[in-house]
């Protein structure tokens, strides 16, 4: 088994009353998701909100570990209420 760290930046964007997530973006490292983080608080980047996670995948199998959240900003679906 052949498992890969891989961080990705989701973010989400609304659609009128809608709620809906952007494109993924794989991430090199830890470091570069936060840096997108960054430019949302900045207001250089407009999104409703977006999460960073981490998790192990085994992409030859198909196999996903549980998702770690880094870092969560704005708007997320299931967390509209903790802000």
């Amino acid at each position: 088994m052949a498992l890969a760290e891989r961080i990705v930046f989701q973010p989400f964007v609304r659609q009128g009353a809608v709620l809906r997530a952007g494109t993924p973006i794989l991430c090199p490292n830890v470091d570069d998701a936060r840096r997108r983080i960054e430019k949302i608080r900045s207001g250089i980047l407009h999104v409703a909100g977006a999460v960073v996670v981490r998790m192990q995948v085994d992409e030859e199998i198909g196999d996903y570990g549980e998702p770690e959240y880094l870092e969560r900003i704005g708007d997320v679906p299931g967390h509209e209420d903790d802000d």
